[in-house]
Protein backbone atom coordinates (compact mmCIF):
# COMPACT_ATOMS: atom_id res chain seq x y z
CA UNK A 1 0.00 0.00 0.00
CA UNK A 2 1.30 3.47 -0.98
CA UNK A 3 0.37 6.61 0.95
CA UNK A 4 1.56 10.14 0.13
CA UNK A 5 1.52 12.73 2.91
CA UNK A 6 2.01 16.47 2.66
CA UNK A 7 4.51 17.55 5.32
CA UNK A 8 5.45 20.78 7.06
CA UNK A 9 6.81 19.96 10.52
CA UNK A 10 10.52 20.13 11.34
CA UNK A 11 10.45 16.44 12.26
CA UNK A 12 9.03 15.45 8.87
CA UNK A 13 11.44 17.76 7.03
CA UNK A 14 14.32 15.91 8.70
CA UNK A 15 12.92 12.68 7.26
CA UNK A 16 12.51 14.37 3.87
CA UNK A 17 16.16 15.49 3.73
CA UNK A 18 17.54 12.30 5.25
CA UNK A 19 15.75 10.02 2.79
CA UNK A 20 18.06 10.83 -0.13
CA UNK A 21 21.16 10.41 2.06
CA UNK A 22 20.01 6.93 3.07
CA UNK A 23 18.93 6.07 -0.49
CA UNK A 24 22.43 6.69 -1.86
CA UNK A 25 24.38 5.66 1.21
CA UNK A 26 26.36 3.00 -0.70
CA UNK A 27 26.69 4.87 -3.99
CA UNK A 28 30.25 6.21 -4.44
CA UNK A 29 29.22 8.84 -7.01
CA UNK A 30 26.44 10.65 -5.15
CA UNK A 31 27.04 13.98 -3.39
CA UNK A 32 24.24 14.95 -1.03
CA UNK A 33 23.36 18.49 -0.04
CA UNK A 34 24.42 20.14 3.19
CA UNK A 35 21.70 19.46 5.75
CA UNK A 36 21.69 23.04 7.05
CA UNK A 37 21.40 24.44 3.52
CA UNK A 38 18.38 22.26 2.82
CA UNK A 39 16.59 23.44 5.96
CA UNK A 40 17.37 27.05 5.02
CA UNK A 41 16.16 26.54 1.45
CA UNK A 42 12.75 25.34 2.59
CA UNK A 43 12.34 27.82 5.44
CA UNK A 44 10.20 30.86 4.51
CA UNK A 45 11.89 32.83 7.30
CA UNK A 46 15.31 32.26 5.72
CA UNK A 47 14.71 31.88 1.99
CA UNK A 48 13.37 35.16 0.66
CA UNK A 49 12.20 33.42 -2.52
CA UNK A 50 9.05 32.51 -0.58
CA UNK A 51 7.91 36.11 -1.09
CA UNK A 52 7.19 35.24 -4.73
CA UNK A 53 6.89 31.43 -4.56
CA UNK A 54 4.84 28.82 -2.70
CA UNK A 55 6.00 25.30 -1.89
CA UNK A 56 4.49 21.98 -0.88
CA UNK A 57 6.53 19.00 0.30
CA UNK A 58 5.44 15.36 0.15
CA UNK A 59 6.68 12.03 1.50
CA UNK A 60 5.54 8.70 0.05
CA UNK A 61 5.19 5.66 2.31
CA UNK A 62 5.02 2.08 1.12
CA UNK A 63 4.09 -0.56 3.68
CA UNK A 64 4.85 1.95 6.42
CA UNK A 65 8.36 2.88 5.18
CA UNK A 66 9.43 6.03 3.37
CA UNK A 67 9.76 5.19 -0.32
CA UNK A 68 10.00 8.58 -2.02
CA UNK A 69 9.85 12.35 -1.72
CA UNK A 70 9.02 15.34 -3.89
CA UNK A 71 8.46 19.07 -3.50
CA UNK A 72 6.41 21.33 -5.74
CA UNK A 73 7.18 25.03 -6.24
CA UNK A 74 4.69 27.50 -7.63
CA UNK A 75 7.15 30.19 -8.74
CA UNK A 76 4.96 33.21 -9.37
CA UNK A 77 8.04 35.35 -10.12
CA UNK A 78 9.23 33.24 -13.07
CA UNK A 79 5.69 32.65 -14.34
CA UNK A 80 5.03 36.39 -14.44
CA UNK A 81 8.42 37.13 -15.99
CA UNK A 82 8.04 34.70 -18.89
CA UNK A 83 4.26 34.34 -19.09
CA UNK A 84 4.38 30.67 -18.02
CA UNK A 85 1.74 28.58 -16.28
CA UNK A 86 4.19 26.14 -14.71
CA UNK A 87 4.53 24.27 -11.46
CA UNK A 88 8.10 23.17 -10.69
CA UNK A 89 9.13 19.95 -9.04
CA UNK A 90 12.32 19.55 -7.03
CA UNK A 91 13.92 17.14 -4.53
CA UNK A 92 12.39 14.18 -6.34
CA UNK A 93 13.89 10.93 -5.07
CA UNK A 94 12.34 7.50 -5.06
CA UNK A 95 13.00 3.79 -4.74
CA UNK A 96 12.79 1.79 -7.96
CA UNK A 97 9.01 1.49 -7.90
CA UNK A 98 7.08 3.33 -10.59
CA UNK A 99 3.86 3.18 -8.58
CA UNK A 100 5.51 5.34 -5.91
CA UNK A 101 6.59 7.84 -8.56
CA UNK A 102 3.06 7.96 -9.96
CA UNK A 103 1.62 8.57 -6.50
CA UNK A 104 4.04 11.43 -5.82
CA UNK A 105 3.38 13.18 -9.12
CA UNK A 106 -0.37 12.71 -8.67
CA UNK A 107 -0.14 15.18 -5.79
CA UNK A 108 1.59 17.71 -8.02
CA UNK A 109 -0.97 17.25 -10.78
CA UNK A 110 -3.70 17.87 -8.23
CA UNK A 111 -2.08 21.09 -6.99
CA UNK A 112 -1.26 22.29 -10.52
CA UNK A 113 -4.91 21.92 -11.56
CA UNK A 114 -6.06 23.86 -8.51
CA UNK A 115 -3.69 26.70 -9.47
CA UNK A 116 -4.67 26.65 -13.14
CA UNK A 117 -1.19 25.61 -14.27
CA UNK A 118 -0.80 23.84 -17.61
CA UNK A 119 2.65 22.27 -17.19
CA UNK A 120 4.85 20.67 -14.55
CA UNK A 121 8.62 21.07 -15.09
CA UNK A 122 11.75 20.02 -13.27
CA UNK A 123 13.83 19.26 -11.41
CA UNK A 124 14.18 23.00 -10.81
CA UNK A 125 14.34 24.78 -7.48
CA UNK A 126 13.72 28.35 -6.35
CA UNK A 127 16.50 30.00 -8.36
CA UNK A 128 19.34 29.35 -10.78
CA UNK A 129 21.70 29.32 -7.78
CA UNK A 130 20.29 25.90 -6.86
CA UNK A 131 20.82 22.49 -8.41
CA UNK A 132 18.69 21.74 -11.45
CA UNK A 133 18.22 18.96 -13.96
CA UNK A 134 17.85 15.19 -13.66
CA UNK A 135 20.88 13.13 -14.61
CA UNK A 136 20.23 11.27 -17.88
CA UNK A 137 23.82 10.29 -18.81
CA UNK A 138 26.94 9.72 -16.73
CA UNK A 139 25.56 7.66 -13.84
CA UNK A 140 29.02 6.16 -13.29
CA UNK A 141 30.67 9.56 -12.82
CA UNK A 142 31.09 11.51 -9.60
CA UNK A 143 28.59 14.29 -9.03
CA UNK A 144 29.53 17.59 -7.47
CA UNK A 145 27.86 19.92 -5.01
CA UNK A 146 26.03 21.93 -7.67
CA UNK A 147 24.65 18.89 -9.50
CA UNK A 148 21.87 16.42 -8.81
CA UNK A 149 22.73 12.74 -8.71
CA UNK A 150 20.08 10.11 -9.40
CA UNK A 151 19.90 6.47 -10.43
CA UNK A 152 19.16 5.48 -14.07
CA UNK A 153 15.67 4.20 -13.24
CA UNK A 154 14.51 7.78 -12.59
CA UNK A 155 14.69 8.36 -16.36
CA UNK A 156 12.56 5.26 -17.03
CA UNK A 157 10.00 6.49 -14.51
CA UNK A 158 9.79 9.91 -16.17
CA UNK A 159 9.37 8.34 -19.60
CA UNK A 160 6.56 6.14 -18.27
CA UNK A 161 4.87 9.27 -16.96
CA UNK A 162 4.94 10.66 -20.50
CA UNK A 163 7.51 13.35 -19.71
CA UNK A 164 9.28 15.21 -22.51
CA UNK A 165 12.52 17.16 -22.81
CA UNK A 166 12.34 20.88 -22.03
CA UNK A 167 16.07 21.71 -21.89
CA UNK A 168 19.29 19.78 -21.28
CA UNK A 169 22.46 20.79 -19.48
CA UNK A 170 25.95 19.52 -20.39
CA UNK A 171 28.50 18.77 -17.66
CA UNK A 172 32.19 18.73 -18.61
CA UNK A 173 35.16 17.24 -16.80
CA UNK A 174 38.45 18.92 -17.63
CA UNK A 175 41.91 17.54 -17.01
CA UNK A 176 43.80 20.34 -15.29
CA UNK A 177 46.94 21.45 -17.13
CA UNK A 178 50.27 21.21 -15.33
CA UNK A 179 51.70 24.38 -16.87
CA UNK A 180 50.31 27.77 -17.93
CA UNK A 181 48.77 28.25 -21.36
CA UNK A 182 50.99 30.93 -22.86
CA UNK A 183 48.52 31.82 -25.62
CA UNK A 184 45.73 32.27 -23.11
CA UNK A 185 47.98 34.38 -20.87
CA UNK A 186 48.92 36.68 -23.77
CA UNK A 187 45.26 37.09 -24.67
CA UNK A 188 44.34 37.79 -21.04
CA UNK A 189 47.09 40.42 -20.71
CA UNK A 190 46.07 42.07 -23.98
CA UNK A 191 42.40 42.30 -22.96
CA UNK A 192 43.29 43.73 -19.54
CA UNK A 193 45.54 46.38 -21.12
CA UNK A 194 43.09 47.33 -23.86
CA UNK A 195 40.05 47.81 -21.61
CA UNK A 196 41.72 48.76 -18.33
CA UNK A 197 40.60 45.69 -16.37
CA UNK A 198 42.18 44.67 -13.08
CA UNK A 199 42.00 41.49 -11.00
CA UNK A 200 40.96 41.85 -7.37
CA UNK A 201 43.53 40.67 -4.83
CA UNK A 202 41.12 38.34 -3.02
CA UNK A 203 43.78 37.03 -0.63
CA UNK A 204 44.60 40.58 0.55
CA UNK A 205 40.99 41.57 1.24
CA UNK A 206 40.21 38.21 2.89
CA UNK A 207 43.05 38.84 5.34
CA UNK A 208 42.78 42.61 5.88
CA UNK A 209 39.18 43.69 5.22
CA UNK A 210 36.61 40.91 5.00
CA UNK A 211 33.76 43.44 5.02
CA UNK A 212 35.10 45.01 1.82
CA UNK A 213 35.54 41.55 0.27
CA UNK A 214 31.89 40.77 1.06
CA UNK A 215 30.89 43.96 -0.75
CA UNK A 216 32.83 42.83 -3.83
CA UNK A 217 31.17 39.40 -3.71
CA UNK A 218 27.74 41.01 -3.50
CA UNK A 219 28.64 43.07 -6.59
CA UNK A 220 29.70 39.86 -8.33
CA UNK A 221 26.28 38.36 -7.59
CA UNK A 222 24.68 41.46 -9.09
CA UNK A 223 26.67 40.67 -12.24
CA UNK A 224 25.38 37.08 -12.12
CA UNK A 225 21.81 38.36 -11.87
CA UNK A 226 22.25 40.61 -14.91
CA UNK A 227 24.13 38.02 -16.99
CA UNK A 228 21.65 35.19 -16.42
CA UNK A 229 18.44 37.19 -16.72
CA UNK A 230 17.40 35.69 -20.08
CA UNK A 231 18.47 32.09 -19.42
CA UNK A 232 15.80 29.42 -19.11
CA UNK A 233 13.91 29.40 -15.83
CA UNK A 234 15.89 32.13 -14.10
CA UNK A 235 14.39 34.75 -11.84
CA UNK A 236 15.88 37.86 -10.21
CA UNK A 237 17.64 37.13 -6.92
CA UNK A 238 17.17 39.67 -4.15
CA UNK A 239 19.60 40.91 -1.53
CA UNK A 240 18.67 38.30 1.07
CA UNK A 241 19.24 35.46 -1.40
CA UNK A 242 22.55 36.98 -2.48
CA UNK A 243 23.72 37.19 1.13
CA UNK A 244 22.97 33.48 1.59
CA UNK A 245 24.97 32.70 -1.56
CA UNK A 246 27.80 34.93 -0.36
CA UNK A 247 27.96 32.98 2.92
CA UNK A 248 28.20 29.74 0.93
CA UNK A 249 31.03 31.15 -1.20
CA UNK A 250 32.98 32.28 1.87
CA UNK A 251 32.68 28.78 3.38
CA UNK A 252 34.56 27.25 0.42
CA UNK A 253 36.63 30.25 -0.71
CA UNK A 254 40.23 29.59 -1.67
CA UNK A 255 41.73 32.92 -2.88
CA UNK A 256 43.79 31.31 -5.65
CA UNK A 257 40.57 29.91 -7.17
CA UNK A 258 38.55 33.14 -7.12
CA UNK A 259 38.77 35.63 -9.98
CA UNK A 260 37.01 38.98 -9.66
CA UNK A 261 37.54 41.36 -12.59
CA UNK A 262 37.27 45.11 -11.90
CA UNK A 263 36.85 48.18 -14.07
CA UNK A 264 37.23 51.48 -12.18
CA UNK A 265 36.90 49.47 -8.92
CA UNK A 266 33.52 48.03 -10.01
CA UNK A 267 33.00 44.30 -10.52
CA UNK A 268 32.33 43.54 -14.18
CA UNK A 269 32.98 39.78 -14.22
CA UNK A 270 33.94 36.92 -11.97
CA UNK A 271 34.63 33.20 -11.80
CA UNK A 272 34.49 31.15 -8.58
CA UNK A 273 36.02 27.68 -8.37
CA UNK A 274 35.59 25.64 -5.18
CA UNK A 275 37.26 22.47 -3.89
CA UNK A 276 35.11 19.38 -4.38
CA UNK A 277 32.87 18.73 -1.39
CA UNK A 278 31.80 15.22 -2.46
CA UNK A 279 33.95 13.38 0.07
CA UNK A 280 32.98 15.89 2.77
CA UNK A 281 29.26 15.33 2.20
CA UNK A 282 29.63 11.55 1.93
CA UNK A 283 31.70 11.18 5.09
CA UNK A 284 29.63 13.73 7.01
CA UNK A 285 26.29 12.47 5.64
CA UNK A 286 25.15 16.00 4.89
CA UNK A 287 27.10 17.65 7.72
CA UNK A 288 30.60 19.10 7.98
CA UNK A 289 30.91 18.41 11.72
CA UNK A 290 31.90 15.92 12.99
CA UNK A 291 32.27 13.25 10.27
CA UNK A 292 33.03 15.65 7.40
CA UNK A 293 35.46 17.89 9.28
CA UNK A 294 38.70 16.12 8.36
CA UNK A 295 37.70 15.72 4.68
CA UNK A 296 36.70 19.42 4.67
CA UNK A 297 40.11 20.51 6.03
CA UNK A 298 41.82 18.23 3.51
CA UNK A 299 39.73 19.59 0.63
CA UNK A 300 40.46 23.20 1.59
CA UNK A 301 44.20 22.70 2.10
CA UNK A 302 45.05 20.10 -0.55
CA UNK A 303 42.28 20.00 -3.18
CA UNK A 304 42.67 17.40 -5.90
CA UNK A 305 39.34 18.03 -7.63
CA UNK A 306 37.72 21.45 -8.02
CA UNK A 307 34.20 22.41 -9.07
CA UNK A 308 33.45 25.49 -11.14
CA UNK A 309 30.84 27.09 -8.93
CA UNK A 310 29.80 29.93 -11.24
CA UNK A 311 31.04 32.45 -13.76
CA UNK A 312 29.38 35.58 -15.14
CA UNK A 313 30.17 38.67 -17.19
CA UNK A 314 28.19 41.92 -17.09
CA UNK A 315 26.25 42.18 -20.38
CA UNK A 316 27.88 45.48 -21.36
CA UNK A 317 31.31 43.79 -21.17
CA UNK A 318 30.46 40.79 -23.35
CA UNK A 319 32.48 40.02 -26.50
CA UNK A 320 35.63 41.69 -25.18
CA UNK A 321 37.55 38.51 -24.37
CA UNK A 322 37.05 38.93 -20.63
CA UNK A 323 36.47 35.17 -20.23
CA UNK A 324 40.17 34.70 -21.10
CA UNK A 325 41.08 36.73 -18.01
CA UNK A 326 38.87 34.62 -15.76
CA UNK A 327 40.00 31.25 -17.09
CA UNK A 328 43.69 32.18 -17.21
CA UNK A 329 43.68 33.44 -13.62
CA UNK A 330 41.72 30.44 -12.33
CA UNK A 331 44.06 28.04 -14.13
CA UNK A 332 47.08 29.74 -12.58
CA UNK A 333 45.53 28.98 -9.18
CA UNK A 334 44.69 25.42 -10.17
CA UNK A 335 48.29 24.79 -11.26
CA UNK A 336 49.71 26.42 -8.13
CA UNK A 337 47.56 24.22 -5.87
CA UNK A 338 48.29 21.03 -7.81
CA UNK A 339 44.64 20.33 -8.66
CA UNK A 340 44.25 17.43 -11.09
CA UNK A 341 40.64 17.66 -12.27
CA UNK A 342 38.10 20.41 -12.89
CA UNK A 343 34.36 19.79 -12.90
CA UNK A 344 32.40 22.35 -14.90
CA UNK A 345 28.88 22.80 -13.58
CA UNK A 346 25.78 22.22 -15.71
CA UNK A 347 25.68 24.47 -18.81
CA UNK A 348 22.67 24.81 -21.09
CA UNK A 349 23.36 22.81 -24.23
CA UNK A 350 22.68 25.82 -26.48
CA UNK A 351 25.23 27.94 -24.59
CA UNK A 352 27.88 27.52 -27.27
CA UNK A 353 29.94 30.45 -26.02
CA UNK A 354 30.89 28.82 -22.72
CA UNK A 355 31.28 25.35 -24.24
CA UNK A 356 33.64 26.64 -26.91
CA UNK A 357 35.98 27.67 -24.10
CA UNK A 358 36.71 24.02 -23.33
CA UNK A 359 37.88 23.18 -26.87
CA UNK A 360 41.39 24.35 -26.03
CA UNK A 361 41.60 21.94 -23.08
CA UNK A 362 41.49 18.22 -22.42
CA UNK A 363 37.74 18.29 -21.75
CA UNK A 364 35.20 15.50 -21.79
CA UNK A 365 31.42 15.72 -21.94
CA UNK A 366 30.90 13.44 -18.96
CA UNK A 367 27.31 13.98 -17.86
CA UNK A 368 24.00 15.32 -19.14
CA UNK A 369 21.04 16.51 -17.10
CA UNK A 370 17.49 17.25 -18.19
CA UNK A 371 14.60 19.46 -17.25
CA UNK A 372 11.48 17.40 -17.95
CA UNK A 373 8.01 18.66 -18.79
CA UNK A 374 4.60 17.12 -18.12
CA UNK A 375 1.33 18.44 -19.53
CA UNK A 376 -1.43 19.14 -17.04
CA UNK A 377 -4.81 18.29 -18.57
Amino acid sequence: MIEVREISSKRDKKKFFKFVIDLYRDNPHACCNLYADEFAEFDPKTNDAFRFADCKMFLAYKDGKIAGRIAGIWHRGVNEKFGYKQLRFTRFDVIDDFEVTKALFAKLYEWAKQLGMTEIIGPMSFSDLNEEGMLIEGFDRDSNYIEIYNAPYYVEHMQKLGAYKVVDWNCYVIKAPDKPNERLKRLSDAVMKKYGYEILDVAYWLKHDKKKLKAYIMEALDVLDAAFTNLYGTSPINEKQKKREMDTILTVLIPELATVVLKDDKVVAYGFVMPSMKDVMQKGRGHIFPGGLIPYIRAMKHPQVADMLSMAIAPEHNNRGISAIIINHCLEGVIKLGIKTLEAGPQLEENRHIQNLWKSFDAELAKKARCWGLKVE
